[in-house]
């Protein structure tokens, strides 16, 4: 026979699993290629420390411009020399991690001049890196899994096509959409290609930016995190530096632990944390890690039909 459980113990007991039932964990993605001291790609994502690697970075493209790639001093794209990175793609890949194609950065040469050149780049892109048939793919015959936006400049129009044609790849393979937009709402450069609402993961850049940045107290962070959590994307990453470089907004990893992540972590979207750059992460991966992927929002059952057989 069945009756009702009853007793406090019995009660606590399936509180502590309601509790860490259906617990959604976040993951880190890392930026990898533009310095040469970083280590390997394969180095980088046998730590096990990153669900995603963005290769960056994707320099030159579009207004009628020959494609080019930028890998700081671990190969030269221009004389083939960055194929034998299909060793490590795949070496990633088969331990689980998603590893894009980053297109744009600073310092680079990009633009979208009309519907026609953004569909060209998109079929570029998908016969050189994704799943299509090119004779000169960049980094060899591996199939990345995607492609992230990382644009600061050029121009802000035709992105949206560009996304809406690479998605349309799907219908072959599945082609992760990512962007890196710039920490203030809505990024001047993105907001047409992310108000399409196709794109999987969206690591907002909280640094070298002091409207929005981290300066001694997360306020203003968590009120743009907020912002952010409002488009429609399958889910958003907390973006920051994994050391004190650049032009500011780091997060020690226990202020970060303690008083940022139990914050956003409460967003229906947060899918964990991106960090510039894998050559600054010395350790910071390792100190945040935990914090990350553990789920902090309880979720409760009911405990009305329950039942025990005795």
């Amino acid at each position: 026979m069945a009756r009702k459980l009853q007793t406090p113990l019995a009660l606590f007991s399936l509180l502590m699993v309601a509790l860490f039932t259906g617990s959604k964990a976040g993951m880190i993605s890392v930026y990898w290629g533009q310095n040469g001291n970083e280590g390997s790609l394969a180095d980088a994502c046998a730590t096990g420390n990153y669900g995603i690697v963005n290769i960056g970075f994707l320099v030159t493209f579009g207004n009628g411009q020959i494609p080019q790639m930028n890998l700081a001093s671990h190969c030269d794209p221009s004389t083939n020399g960055c194929t034998g990175l299909s060793n490590d793609i795949r070496a990633c890949q088969n331990q689980g991690l998603k590893v894009m194609l980053s297109i744009g950065g600073g310092g680079s040469n990009y633009t979208l001049s009309s519907t026609r050149d953004a569909r060209s780049v998109a079929n570029y892109l998908w016969n050189n890196f994704l799943g299509g048939q090119s004779s000169s793919r960049p980094l060899g015959d591996a199939l990345l899994d995607g492609i992230d936006y990382n644009i600061v400049r050029g121009t802000t129009q035709h992105w949206d096509e560009l996304t809406r044609a690479l998605s349309a790849f799907s219908q072959q393979k599945k082609v992760y959409l990512t962007a890196a937009p710039q920490c203030p709402f809505p990024d001047a450069w993105l907001k047409g290609a992310l108000d399409t609402g196709l794109f999987d993961y969206v690591w907002i850049q909280f640094y070298n930016n002091k409207a929005c940045h981290y300066s001694g107290n997360a306020e203003i962070l968590k009120t743009h995190w907020n912002q952010w959590n409002t488009i429609q994307a399958g889910q958003i990453f907390l973006g920051l530096l994994a050391g004190p470089a650049g032009g500011g907004g780091y997060i020690p990893p226990d202020v970060l632990n303690s008083d940022v992540l139990p914050s956003i972590k409460s967003s229906s979207k947060y899918g964990g944390v991106m960090l510039w750059s894998r050559y600054y992460d010395e350790g910071y991966s390792s100190a945040i890690k935990n914090s990350v992927t553990r789920n902090l929002r309880p979720q409760y059952i009911s405990f009305s039909n329950l039942v025990c057989k005795v």
